[in-house]
């Protein structure tokens, strides 16, 4: 878990929050927007729980010797239990295709959350080309992080070779970046490592801060054009407020799980 990977300003990541330049920096708590343009591809196999596509977008990895990825991907039937973590869908629908048929693959709009950011140095060896150096581990509306979980959430490669539009649509403590120090309205001194993520120096509790906050440091001394940002954002409010606006928009539980 940490910050997201910085991308090409106008190459896969669009809205609010974005840094200089255009680019958005993705972190844990995000709620994007995804989107794919559907593109012709044709069936290569069809089994009792999937459809395989021809792939139309990545390339074969010629280094990876480990992974012989032969160029299809396997998408599930609405039948099937990973249905509901695969975004991607076909043209016509899964479930009416037949090996030989041509189709169209993509991503309808679909929000979901980021769970986790993974960064890879070096890139990661899958067996298809480009390499990633940076996963997101995204969660649909609806469904909390449950830590007790091994295999929860769907990846994706933010900068991958599908043309996929990533949208943010809430970002909670938007105002702050991970690694910030503010003190609240006790004079607790905490540290921001994500709006779910509050380490307090004292060691005490309760485990977040007290609203309003003031920015006591960013890389240094932060910008008086940052704390302002700071102390305008939370001279009203509270972090249960905000926890219960982002509540509102990844429509999660507000028992169980880490959130």
């Amino acid at each position: 878990m940490g910050a997201g990977r910085e991308l090409p300003s106008g190459r896969r990541a669009m809205g609010v929050g974005a840094a200089e330049g255009g680019a958005v920096r993705f972190r844990p708590g995000d709620v994007v927007r995804l989107e794919c343009p559907f593109t012709e591809a044709s069936v290569t196999g069809v089994s009792r729980s999937h459809v395989s596509v021809r792939w139309p977008w990545n390339a074969v990895d010629p280094e990876a010797h480990s992974y012989a990825w032969n160029g299809d991907y396997a998408l599930p039937l609405p039948s099937d239990q990973d249905w509901d973590r695969s975004y991607f869908r076909t043209e016509p629908a899964e479930a009416t295709l037949r090996a030989g048929d041509a189709c169209r693959v993509g991503i309808p709009p679909t929000v979901v959350h980021i769970a986790s950011v993974y960064h890879f140095d070096p890139p990661l060896v899958t067996g298809l080309l480009p390499r990633p150096a940076c996963y997101l581990e995204l969660l649909p509306q609806g469904e909390a992080h449950d830590p007790e979980l091994e295999d929860q959430g769907t990846t994706l490669d933010p900068a991958g070779e599908e043309p996929i539009s990533i949208e943010l649509v809430f970002r909670p403590y938007a105002f702050l970046e991970e690694g910030d120090e503010v003190v609240d309205r006790d004079g607790r001194a905490w540290r921001f490592d994500g709006p779910w993520d509050w380490h307090p120096y004292d060691g005490a509790e309760p485990a977040s801060p007290t609203w309003p906050l003031t920015l006591l440091t960013r890389d240094g001394e932060p910008t008086p054009q940052a704390v302002a940002a700071t102390d305008l954002a939370t001279e009203s409010g509270s972090h249960a407020a905000e926890r219960d606006r982002w509540h509102r928009v990844a429509l999660t539980p507000r028992t169980g799980g880490r959130r």
